[in-house]
């Protein structure tokens, strides 16, 4: 039990009488290192007085009840940590859940501590998908009305694709800089690991299109890709030449190939839209694209899509996965 307000007042007075702590102890009923640790934890400068005893208690009372927003310093380092790396609140909830085997903190917990007046001018939300201050839908991109040569409808892709069971089949599109004319950004991501490359193109044409897929299918295991309408895959036949199918979503329907929209939409928290790609290389790009691979996914149950893509890989190549 606790020293009280009215035993704090009889050990100053005792003291003042020049009491041994053993009396003092003996007369409260109480051991003696008890009313040492009284007096050694809150005496100001060597003085004992009640009052300031007790403004002393009370303070130390108050941050020992007192937990860390985010747990302990260890959890909240981690938090920071993965934030500053682009992994959302969930994310992080998931994969400290997955490596300490317990759940460790709610990402509910960690989107109060980002919008808290604690953190406000840490700006935290800033590290959030949409950045918004306070607790959209994107448009499909516009079809040409230019036919693209022998097109093959998402629709007889298949329903072992769609499944996503098998490994080795793509969503591919294009991101834009803010000058329409200029470098491009072609992407290409696996639909069963989420694993994303993304290639620096000179241009929107055709031609560097389906030169950047070649170079980004040049050494990887590859069945299929499925891209929207846009004119820059006119020359998707020569990805047939190379046993690779392809495939077209509907028009108006990028939800048809969400995993690429959704992995180009974390490329844009790097390069926001209205930013100019003329000055961008592919050294810059490809640490954009590790950070993404790195970040895990609650659909792969909080593991990478690095650690997915390499695990098909072995089973590929007839290694034994220890599950």
């Amino acid at each position: 039990m606790q020293i009280q307000p009215n035993e704090r007042d009889k050990i100053a007075f005792w003291l003042g009488n020049k009491l041994s702590l053993r009396e003092i102890a003996r007369r409260l009923g109480r051991s003696p290192s008890s009313i040492s640790d009284e007096i050694n934890r809150n005496n100001t400068k060597g003085i004992y007085a009640p009052i300031n005893a007790q403004i002393r208690a009370d303070k130390r009372k108050k941050m020992a009840g007192r937990r860390h927003f985010l747990k302990d310093k260890e959890t909240a380092n981690y938090v920071i940590e993965k934030l500053n790396l682009g992994w959302s609140p969930e994310l992080i909830d998931g994969r400290l859940k997955g490596e300490k085997g317990h759940r460790v903190i709610s990402y509910e917990c960690i989107y109060q501590y980002i919008y808290s007046k604690l953190s406000r001018s840490k700006k935290l939300w800033k590290l959030l998908t949409l950045k918004r201050k306070k607790r959209q839908k994107k448009d499909g991109r516009k079809v040409s009305r230019v036919r693209i040569p022998n097109q093959i409808s998402i629709h007889l892709r298949g329903e072992l694709v769609d499944s996503r069971k098998t490994f080795g089949h793509y969503e591919g599109d294009s991101i834009i800089g803010k000058q329409t004319k200029s470098k491009i950004i072609h992407t290409e991501v696996e639909r069963q690991t989420r694993y994303l490359f993304a290639q620096v193109a000179n241009s929107k044409t055709s031609q560097d299109t389906i030169n950047a897929q070649i170079e980004i299918f040049n050494n990887v295991p590859v069945l299929s890709v499925t891209t929207d309408n846009g004119l820059e895959f006119a020359k998707h036949e020569q990805l047939n030449r190379l046993g690779i199918k392809t495939f077209f979503a509907d028009p108006y329907c990028s939800g048809q190939r969400g995993t690429n929209e959704n992995t180009n939409g974390l490329i844009r928290r790097y390069l926001p839209k209205k930013t100019s790609f003329n000055d961008l290389t592919q050294t810059k790009l490809d640490s954009i694209v590790w950070a993404i691979n790195n970040r895990p996914k609650k659909v792969l149950k909080f593991h990478t899509p690095q650690e997915a893509f390499e695990k098909q890989l072995l089973i590929i190549q007839g290694v034994r996965i220890e599950s």
